[in-house]
């Protein structure tokens, strides 16, 4: 998977272990993938809230959050579940074992937010959780949607 053209796979896991290809799952659509960490402190106190705020403001973009493993703790579905207060997810959770596609995306860090067009193509990839990584994101969202009005 490269960050030129479009991409034809992303190839992540559900809770069952049951291979998934992101791309065919979510055919055309504008998608925000989120590469957390449920270790990473601004990851469940900032990134993970506000991925649920983009997934309520923008309804034309599919919000994915991506659980990179780094070591050889496996996360489980209780694991994921354990930082909501709710009962369900807030948008659909993946696992990326090895962190193969957090790699593949050459990510700097979790958080990391890789915007892509319903074309598979990357429009925007921006680390961090913090204002300045929040304004970025609000940004690259509001003129991908003005892009494909």
């Amino acid at each position: 998977m490269k960050n030129t053209g479009s991409i034809t796979a992303i190839n992540v896991s559900d809770f069952d272990k049951s291979p998934v290809d992101l791309i065919k799952r979510y055919p055309h659509k504008n998608l925000l993938l989120l590469f957390y960490n449920n270790a990473c402190l601004g990851c469940t106190g900032r990134a993970i809230p506000l991925a649920y705020k983009f997934q309520q403001t923008y309804p034309e973009i599919q919000v994915i959050g991506i659980h990179s493993n780094f070591g050889t703790n496996k996360v489980t579905e209780k694991d994921i579940m354990s930082i909501f207060s709710v009962k369900e997810l807030p948008f659909p959770i993946y696992l990326d074992n090895n962190h193969k596609v957090y790699d593949s995306f050459q990510a700097e860090g979790t958080p990391q937010w890789v915007l892509l067009t319903s074309k598979g193509e990357i429009y925007r990839s921006i680390f961090g959780s913090q204002e300045n990584a929040q304004n970025r994101l609000y940004y690259a969202i509001e003129n991908l949607l003005e892009d494909t009005l």
